[in-house]
């Protein structure tokens, strides 16, 4: 539907996460049916730190080789090239300073979590297979996904939301504001990033539970529910464990857990989850006391300054003395720690000594002026010289004051609030320009709404004539280029004159609205579940060939017929008549399509309705 148009939008305004570096070319080239493993793991071997992750995640306890793995061929023939591309996808994503632009969005305990669940769903596999446990960690990773879309695409706004919104609520309020909400944006990241239908299929019962069922989407959908209580748990500080346990207990037993091995598996995740978190430099030291992981506001005065000095009772003195001054105060010994933290941190002022070692002031500064993040921090030099040549030279490396040593207090603050009317201007400028990128946002969910209404029908919620029209015209031109089925169901409610007829039009909008929402959850999380006008309904199939077509029409015929309206007597039972067409590599014509799926429908009404029908080609 709409989704569709406005994640494509998203997607082009390059406001998503993505993957980055080598994952891209390795997602790209996995596109070809001919690639082999050496070629593959020639482009592994280009990234070091991909190399690593991947050796140690195949000889980590939760895939239990047999054998010690040594080399990326090796690996890549145990983990399978779906499962590497998925791997290096989303560890690509772990960790981009990029994303850390919403307020009040706690990233580190975003990520934290995240592993937490990849690794717990990835030991659940090698228990209870259903899909493998590569697999597994690549879907834990990233099952809320969307979350992090929502807070990089809307930083500022949806910063706002979470502000003081958690649960339900938040999700609601992300619907209402920007016309989708994270769910629905972690289906449509994982769709487009090649996921498996298994796969997103899975998270999508997980969003949306549809009762019991042995399917393999289903079982998944399970341990992912599991592997996410477990990765709360996880987080959580001691006295929520306390809270979390029961729940946590009954849901184990429905994967034959009893209390001790449920504390030996926790205390196994508990393990991997640190291992992993050294890894891949996710931090696993953080614990919640709510189960929200985005609350929290800055409310410090004053500027965080950072200070850097050989000399430990200078740097101590200072620190002490700026604190005091109301400022957020934080101390590194030499240029190197300077460097990691002020990359870490942004701190808004950095006070430094010339003379240190192994990186000195200047070094220090010339690094930061050259980088994009770092040449908007201000600097200010301690320096024993006033000399012309000296001074020339500090500030050609970036510096934006200086204050002579023995040092003097009151200077140096004179000097500190001198940039801080700097740093203020510039925030000022910050926060403009973000009122002006939000404005934009707003203005671009406020077409997005306006597109979904022009799309939608207004009684059933479905998408309209109009958007299915133009929907199955651009699917079959996909399906024409990709070479992949298409198909088509084409569907009518039986009787329904006669509902409108003696029971009036208002019962037959609760007949259309019931028989919309059964369409919807039979429908896959692939498909697009449309209604063409009156009782007439379309599900396009992307990707579906005749004989998975009619599983769906089937599916769809008997979920109806034993879902009666409780709220209408019918005077005759509700059921449907579905005539099915499909175009293999294009071969038939999107109309022709139409046409033939609304054949095949006249013979099932023709005959004795209540039936599914694929159309004669």
């Amino acid at each position: 539907m709409t989704q569709k148009f406005n994640f494509h939008e998203l997607k082009t305004s390059n406001r998503l996460p993505s993957p980055s570096g080598t994952a891209l070319e390795i997602m790209k080239l996995l596109q070809h049916d001919n690639v082999e493993i050496e070629q593959v793991a020639q482009l592994i071997k280009l990234d070091p730190a991909l190399s690593g992750r991947i050796l140690q995640f195949s000889n980590s306890a939760s895939i239990g080789a047999h054998r010690s793995i040594s080399n990326i061929k090796d690996a890549i023939i145990m983990m399978g090239m779906a499962a590497v591309k998925s791997f290096a996808l989303s560890l690509s994503l772990v960790g981009n300073d990029s994303y850390n632009r919403c307020p009040n969005f706690n990233y580190p305990a975003y990520w934290s979590k995240s592993l937490a669940t990849a690794v717990a769903v990835s030991m659940l596999s090698t228990r209870e297979r259903v899909i493998s446990s590569e697999e597994a960690f690549t879907l834990g990773l990233l099952m809320d996904i969307g979350r992090l879309a929502l807070a990089t695409a809307w930083s500022e706004s949806y910063g706002e939301c979470i502000a003081n919104t958690q649960g339900d609520e938040l999700l609601k309020l992300e619907q209402e504001r920007f016309a989708i909400n994270r769910n629905m944006l972690t289906l449509m990241l994982l769709a487009d990033w090649g996921f498996l239908s298994v796969h997103v299929e899975a998270l999508k019962l997980c969003f949306e539970p549809s009762g019991e069922s042995l399917s393999k989407a289903n079982r998944l959908a399970k341990q992912l529910v599991f592997a996410n209580q477990v990765a709360n748990y996880c987080v959580a500080d001691e006295e929520y464990r306390v809270v979390l346990m029961p729940d946590l207990l009954i849901e184990a037993a429905r994967h034959t857990f009893d209390e001790a091995e449920l504390n030996t598996f926790i205390t196994d995740v508990l393990k991997q989850w640190q291992e992993w978190g050294n890894l891949i430099n996710i931090k696993t030291d953080i614990r919640q006391s709510s189960p929200e992981l985005g609350a929290g506001k800055n409310n410090l005065s004053g500027l965080n300054i950072l200070v850097v000095d050989d000399d430990l009772m200078m740097l101590a003195r200072l620190s002490k003395q700026l604190t005091a001054a109301g400022h957020k105060v934080a101390a590194c010994k030499d240029g190197d720690a300077a460097l990691k933290y002020a990359l870490e941190n942004k701190p808004e002022l950095i006070i430094t000594n010339w003379h240190m070692k192994p990186m000195d002031g200047i070094e220090l500064s010339k690094t930061l002026h050259s980088s994009t993040w770092g040449s908007s921090i201000y600097i200010i030099m301690l320096t024993s010289t006033e000399e012309e040549s000296a001074l020339i030279e500090a500030f050609n490396a970036g510096i934006d004051d200086y204050v002579t040593t023995p040092l003097s207090l009151k200077v140096l603050l004179a000097r500190i609030r001198a940039g801080q009317r700097i740093i203020t201007l510039q925030r000022e400028v910050e926060k403009e320009r973000k009122d002006l990128q939000r404005y934009i946002a707003e203005l671009a969910v406020a077409n997005r709404r306006l597109e979904l209404m022009a799309n939608t029908d207004v009684l059933t919620g479905l998408s309209n004539r109009r958007y299915s029209l133009n929907r199955l015209e651009q699917e079959w031109g996909s399906a024409q280029r990709n070479k992949r089925p298409l198909s088509v169901l084409m569907l009518d409610l039986d009787h329904f004159k006669s509902v409108n007829d003696s029971l009036g039009h208002d019962a037959g909008d609760l007949v259309l609205v019931h028989s919309a929402k059964i369409i919807k959850k039979c429908a896959r999380a692939t498909d697009i579940p449309c209604r063409l006008g009156g009782e007439e309904f379309l599900v396009i199939c992307p990707n579906t060939d005749p004989k998975a077509a009619l599983l769906l029409a089937e599916r769809i015929r008997q979920t109806i017929e034993k879902n009666q309206v409780e709220s209408v007597s019918l005077l005759n039972p509700m059921t449907v008549s579905i005539g099915v067409a499909c175009s293999v590599s294009g071969n038939t014509g999107w109309k022709e399509l139409i046409t033939l799926s609304d054949e095949a429908l006249y013979t099932v009404k023709r005959d004795k309705r209540n039936a599914v029908q694929l159309a004669v080609q």
